[in-house]
């Protein structure tokens, strides 16, 4: 099989995607990608699969900046709920077995979803911690500038670290953790809705627990490309699950009427 030529910026995100969608592993996607090269007028061999995964300059690019377009395009409520998720790397391993998703074992993910539309408006990933995926999705929202007008967010987030991200003109509907007094009186009642809890529970309760959506999300998204992450590298990782994200957004838009 031949080397297969320099492809534009265009005709590489497009195999990108399509490798993402057909969710083989590289191996198995040079064999079933045969069947496209009359399309691509070349073969593809499993090592340039694995390098796409690694090109920031144009596949990851790329990636970023029709997510960013499709959410512009769209529209968004800025009305968020936010989770996260584990991603195993290895076919044995399964985080229902370890909920604590500890060691190298899985890949932490976390996003930010649009309740109006279904669509993720920021996410991250890190093999730290699902703290560290939080930050990165809180700065590609910053990044983007995607709207926010409230958050939902478990207690795990509860911290005065936390809660001080998001301005004062930001709902942040959470159940705090027990040692409320570290976070501070000041600090939580200017930014939490202390007060919606105290007059309405059933209320706030009824957004809080709109968090469910994120978990939906993070449940077609597994069955649609796996919960298994088959790169090894930590760049070919974030890549793999930014195009995850991507391409459930892809699956979340509606046709509007007129």
């Amino acid at each position: 099989m031949g080397r297969p030529p320099k492809l534009d910026l265009e005709r590489k995100a497009n195999l990108f995607l399509l490798v993402r969608l057909l969710g083989a592993s590289n191996r198995g996607m040079e064999e079933a990608l045969e069947l496209f090269q009359p399309l691509f007028g070349f073969g593809v061999t499993y090592k340039y699969i694995e390098r796409l995964y690694s090109d920031e300059e144009e596949v990851k690019m790329a990636l970023h900046n029709l997510f960013v377009l499709l959410l512009r395009n769209e529209g968004t409520t800025g009305d968020l709920a936010g989770d996260g998720t584990g991603y195993s790397v290895k076919v044995e391993s399964h985080y229902r077995a370890d909920p604590q998703k500890n060691g190298k074992k899985y890949r932490h993910f976390f996003s930010m979803l649009d309740l109006g539309t279904g669509m993720y408006v920021g996410c991250g990933s890190s093999r730290v911690s699902e703290m560290d995926a939080f930050r990165k999705a809180v700065g590609m929202l910053k990044c983007i500038g995607a709207k926010i007008r409230s958050v939902r967010l478990d207690r795990y987030y509860s911290s005065r670290t936390v809660i001080e991200q998001f301005g004062r003109r930001v709902s942040l509907y959470l159940v705090p953790r027990k040692n409320i007094a570290r976070v501070g009186g000041a600090c939580l009642a200017g930014h939490l809705q202390l007060n919606a809890m105290k007059q309405s529970p059933v209320k706030f309760l009824s957004q809080y627990f709109l968090r469910n959506v994120s978990e939906s999300g993070f449940s077609s998204d597994k069955r649609r490309f796996e919960r298994v992450i088959r790169q090894k590298r930590e760049d070919r990782q974030e890549t793999a699950l930014l195009s995850n994200a991507f391409l459930h957004n892809l699956y979340a838009i509606r046709i509007k009427p007129n």
